[in-house]
């Protein structure tokens, strides 16, 4: 049964097409974290190794409500590695895992991509869409990847 909220159907379906776009990019986002978080070498290897846990699971968590967004605008969501690889915009990475600043490095560009495409999102299923409900949830997403990436620059620095 189709959620009847005074959003048309094209709009429900446009909204849920950015967020599979969004689930894509931060299951790839969430693979790139675990996977530095186990491998990661070096100097500080217990603090990145915990930090990168913190990460990853917040992303995962992320995950979920995503999808759950999407099937509560009366869609599915996208489930297959094939499918996130073909629309995500993030890229995969091979690592030197002793280089622990370009790891971090990556994993910021990546968040940094992710704040882009949903500070532009943001207004289009807003307005355009007419979801502010949808608006809010990507918003406070945007936010967590803020915050996120800020700890990965304080790493850095």
């Amino acid at each position: 049964m189709k959620p009847n909220i005074e959003i048309s159907e094209n709009n429900l379906k446009e909204v849920a097409t950015l967020l599979n776009n969004l689930l894509a990019d931060e299951y790839l986002l969430y693979t790139k974290t675990r996977n530095a978080h186990w491998n990661i070498q070096g100097l500080h290897f217990i603090e990145l190794h915990k930090f990168f846990e913190t990460q990853y699971d917040e992303i995962d968590l992320m995950i979920d409500a995503i999808a759950e967004r999407v099937r509560s605008l009366g869609h599915y969501a996208l489930g297959s590695l094939k499918d996130f690889l073909s629309i995500t915009h993030l890229t995969e990475e091979n690592h030197d895992f002793s280089n622990q600043q370009q790891i971090m490095q990556s994993l910021l560009n990546d968040h940094e991509t992710i704040i882009r495409l949903l500070r532009r999102n943001i207004t289009t299923i807003t307005e355009r869409n007419k979801d502010a409900g949808t608006g809010d949830f990507v918003t406070g997403i945007m936010e967590q990847h803020e915050k996120m990436a800020w700890m990965l620059r304080a790493h850095i620095s």
